[in-house]
This record gives structure tokens, C-alpha cells and sequence, in this order.
């Protein structure tokens, strides 16, 4: 994507309903305006909240309040010029029940109160192969205590993912700090069973995972 493209969509986001773009010391060093109050400030109803981390261009986001009016989703990514498509979609579709949040993961537990969240996706998330790369990893340790710390007591967590390393590290994960893994499937595409948002929303990159035969997989859990 060229630069004066990229340029071109930071403005129009700014002029997006839909997106809110903190800067990072609005969260860290003072209390964040929508932060326990997303419900009555941003969506202005009280339905579920659920997120989509590392949302990239908003597929997914949009595909589930499409298939899921009765509640509440943010896409949740960085970079800003490729949620922009996502949000344009929304916009475009009349879709009240979205919205996208620029800001690093890292950062979820100062953007979001604790208690707020009923479930929490994560699609097709960098694997962080390389050992040194593991604090990166969006199921680590450290990151999955932030999402316990903003998720309900009984809210979930689903990865979908096309790395068979990030689905084995992340089960491993799980059974050894001694989570609830509520369902685990290495080929959802090829295993019965799978939930429909799982087959049935698909990401561009995901359609050209497809085409090349890797399979997806997808962890369905609840964080101790």
C-alpha cells in the first residue's frame, strides 16, 4: 500500500464514528474515557462486548456483528490503514454494533475495565516462532492474565489460527497452567463439529491458506 494511500485512509478514519484512536498515554497515564463505560458511551445499549484482536483489515469483526446483532464487537489492531476497510464496511452496511479500537494489544487491560469483556477472538495471530519472540505471542502467560483481568468470569477465549505451532504452544499452554480448553480442533474444515462462526466466516488470507491446503485450526477456552 502506498504511503499516500495509507495517508488517505488515516483521515477518513478520523471522520469514522466507528473508530477510536487514543494515544498511548491517554490510556496509560490518565483514566481512558470509554474504559468500563464501552457499553453506555461507544454502543449506547448493554449488550455483550467482544473483541477481535490483531483485526487486521475487519473481516471478522464485521462478519460476526453481521451474524450476531445481539451483541457488541471491536477490532482491536494498530494499524489503523488496514481496520480502515473494516469500518468503512460497517459503515457502509449500517452496522451499529461495531466499532475499532487503534491501540496495541498490549495495552488491552488500560483500554478496557475489568469484567467488561464476554469473549475475546484472536484470528490468524503471528506465531512468533523464534524462542526469543515469545512475549510476543498473543497466548503467552503474560497476555492471557490481561485477558482474564477484563473478561467476565465466565467469558472465553477462541483462537483461529492457520500455524500448527501457535495451536500446539497454545494447547500445551493450556493444559499446563491448567485452563478450561472447552474444544480444540486441528482441522476445522475437515473435523466435524466446528461452531458455524468458526467455518463459516473466512478472512482473505484465510481463503488463500485455503487454496493452498493448510489447515486451520481453532481453541475454544476459559482462562483460570
Amino acid at each position: 500500500m502506498g504511503s499516500k494511500n495509507k495517508l488517505k485512509r488515516f483521515k477518513e478514519n478520523e471522520t469514522f464514528s466507528n473508530v477510536i484512536q487514543p494515544k498511548r498515554e491517554d490510556l496509560t497515564e490518565a483514566e481512558f474515557q470509554y474504559k468500563g463505560k464501552w457499553n453506555t458511551n461507544f454502543f449506547k445499549n448493554d449488550q455483550p462486548i467482544v473483541l477481535e484482536l490483531g483485526c487486521g483489515k475487519g473481516e471478522y469483526s464485521v462478519g460476526l456483528a453481521q451474524a450476531f446483532p445481539e451483541k457488541n464487537f471491536i477490532g482491536i489492531d494498530i494499524k489503523g490503514a488496514r481496520f480502515w476497510r473494516g469500518a468503512k464496511t460497517a459503515i457502509e452496511a449500517g452496522l451499529n454494533n461495531v466499532g475499532f479500537l487503534r491501540t496495541q494489544i498490549e495495552l488491552i487491560d488500560y483500554a478496557f475495565a475489568e469484567n467488561e469483556v464476554s469473549e475475546i477472538w484472536i484470528t490468524f495471530p503471528d506465531p512468533q516462532i523464534k524462542y526469543k519472540r515469545t512475549k510476543h505471542r498473543l497466548t503467552n502467560t503474560e497476555f492471557l492474565q490481561k485477558y482474564k483481568k477484563i473478561l467476565k468470569q465466565d467469558g472465553v477465549v477462541n483462537l483461529k489460527t492457520d500455524s500448527e505451532f501457535m495451536h500446539g504452544y497454545t494447547l500445551g499452554l493450556l493444559h499446563g497452567e491448567g485452563h478450561e480448553v472447552l474444544y480444540a480442533n486441528h482441522h476445522v474444515y475437515k473435523n466435524e463439529g466446528a461452531p458455524k462462526e468458526v467455518t463459516g466466516i473466512q478472512t482473505f488470507y484465510e481463503k488463500q491458506y485455503l487454496e493452498k491446503g493448510k489447515p486451520i485450526t481453532y481453541i475454544k477456552f476459559r482462562i483460570k
